[in-house]
């Protein structure tokens, strides 16, 4: 996040006394990234942020890959994940399951109905794409509303707890990096500001509101961060509840942005897939299809040429809308598409020829695009449908 928001009090000299009405002193957290040289906010703690009373692990399931192999394309369906009405006692942290991941990036799914924990991603940022549903969002910056069709992005280490909203499930597809997850740099100006051809603007970008303070005592707090071996987790507990902050400012911070407010790009003949791009971090990037006019010259063809992208993996999650390229291999609401490099891919058969003439399409679609390969977590072997690498040729081994 490249703009300055100010939240709460601050003092009006950074690094300087800023008291309470007792006069006692709040104590200031600087949160920053890559190691002072990066953008960063100010907290302003009523108690010392550092303090904690106990701490034990917190052992991490489900956080194993398999190599995809033999190496074909794969239809993952998530829904098939949370049946009938499991969703009502899961939460949107533990409940999570690892559908894709590799050193970069993981991809994983939940439907919850319940309140998460207090979470600390000490890997990397999450975003998190709200299929359906709604909730709201507590962190230590304050409180995010969160509607369908949000990205929420989280910063590397914000403690924050996902508190669903309403009756229905809320259905959330997780992007958890290693890195940082901002805007593409193509979008920005040298100084951080979003381009006038960047398909979204600050404006649609929405931050939390006034600081939350909530009281209590002996509070835990569960971390997700770097081992020896991997992944692994600490059950923190701290003496004073982490939402004490009184104010901050500065340019990190969680933040919203809905896919409806993305204004995609288009020309007279097929885009390629970086012009739908919205987020980027290290070793992938994020892009999202949305309805738009298409293709408008009169020997076009609407739908995505086939191709070999040699570099990348591309998984594309279907989430709203029908998506023509894919009618008739069993892809709808909730599935994902992995196709791995090595694998030239493209519309099933039919779309190609089906697509002459449209002028407009209607599909939602979030695509994660990744420069190491894939592997698939318990979630993506459990939700997989073994048909899908044959839809192209119309049979399979032994037909």
């Amino acid at each position: 996040m490249a703009y300055y928001r100010r939240s709460g009090e601050v003092p009006p000299k950074r690094h300087t006394q800023f008291r309470t009405p007792d006069g006692g002193l709040y104590y200031e957290e600087l949160m920053g990234e890559e190691g002072f040289s990066s953008d960063s906010a100010l907290l302003y703690h009523r108690s010392i942020p550092s303090a904690i009373v106990d701490a034990s692990p917190w052992e991490l399931l489900g956080v194993d890959t398999t190599p995809n192999h033999p190496l074909v394309p794969r239809h993952l369906k998530l829904h098939d994940l949370f049946p009938g009405e499991d969703w009502k006692a899961v939460d949107a942290v533990i409940g999570r399951r690892l559908v894709l991941g590799n050193a970069d990036v993981r991809i994983s799914y939940v439907v919850a109905g319940e309140s998460s924990p207090l979470y600390r991603n000490a890997l990397g940022d999450e975003c998190v794409y709200v299929e359906s549903g709604s909730a709201t969002v507590e962190t230590v910056f304050g409180v995010l509303d969160v509607r369908q069709g949000d990205y929420v992005i989280l910063p590397r280490s914000t403690t924050h707890r996902w508190v669903p909203v309403g009756s229905g499930p809320l259905r959330l597809y997780v992007i958890e990096a290693n890195s940082h997850i901002a805007p593409p740099k193509r979008y920005l100006t040298r100084f951080g500001q979003l381009l006038e051809t960047a398909p979204y603007c600050e404006r649609d970008l929405h931050g939390p509101g006034e600081p939350l303070i909530v009281e209590g005592t002996d509070v835990e707090v569960l971390v997700k961060h770097r081992g020896s071996r991997g992944i692994t987790g600490t059950r923190y507990v701290y003496p004073a509840h982490p939402f004490d902050v009184v104010g901050w400012d500065g340019c990190l911070y969680p933040y919203t942005f809905n896919v409806s407010d993305f204004e995609p790009i288009t020309g007279r003949v097929h885009q390629p897939p970086p012009v739908h791009q919205v987020f980027e971090g290290d070793g992938f990037v994020i892009c999202n299809f949305v309805p738009r006019k298409v293709d408008y010259h009169p020997l076009s063809i609407p739908v995505p040429y086939y191709h070999s992208n040699v570099d990348s993996d591309e998984v594309m999650f279907y989430c709203g809308g029908s998506y023509e390229a894919r009618r008739g291999s069993g892809i709808g609401q909730g599935s994902i598409s992995l196709h791995p490099g090595g694998h030239s891919h493209g519309p099933q058969p039919g779309a190609y020829e089906r697509s002459i003439g449209v002028q407009e399409v209607d599909e939602l679609a979030v695509m994660v695009d990744t420069f190491r390969p894939f592997e698939l977590g318990e979630g993506g072997w459990a939700s997989e449908d073994p048909g899908y690498p044959w839809t192209w040729s119309g049979r399979g081994p032994g037909a």
